[in-house]
């Protein structure tokens, strides 16, 4: 396996963990938005799930609360921008680091 192949495999990699990352969250925040209901056995789990990868963004703003059920996490939206962004800094990494080396070595 040369270089540019491997690269490739751990940029797709990446950028797969971070689309599977990327839905879990964009679920969640429909859901908390729409007021899905808590003691669903799916949204229970999607909230666990997602919980630990939202947890550090939480407090930074205040969710708003929209009517009795509906909430719009921002934290959500934090850790979804925050979680893209170091997705595409760990591809442009392994990149740098894989890098074809230019001397014909």
């Amino acid at each position: 396996m040369n270089r540019a192949s491997v690269r490739n495999w751990f940029a797709t990699l990446i950028y797969f963990l971070l689309g599977v990352l990327e839905v879990i969250l964009a679920l969640r925040f429909i859901f908390r938005l729409l007021g899905a209901n808590q003691n669903s056995g799916f949204i229970q789990f999607l909230y666990t799930l997602s919980g630990g990868f939202v947890g550090p963004f939480n407090g930074i703003f205040n969710d708003q609360t929209i009517g009795n059920t509906s909430v719009f996490e921002v934290s959500t939206l934090i850790a979804i921008l925050v979680y893209a962004l170091v997705g595409w800094g760990l591809v442009s990494l392994v990149r740098v680091i894989l890098a074809s080396n230019s001397s014909g070595r």
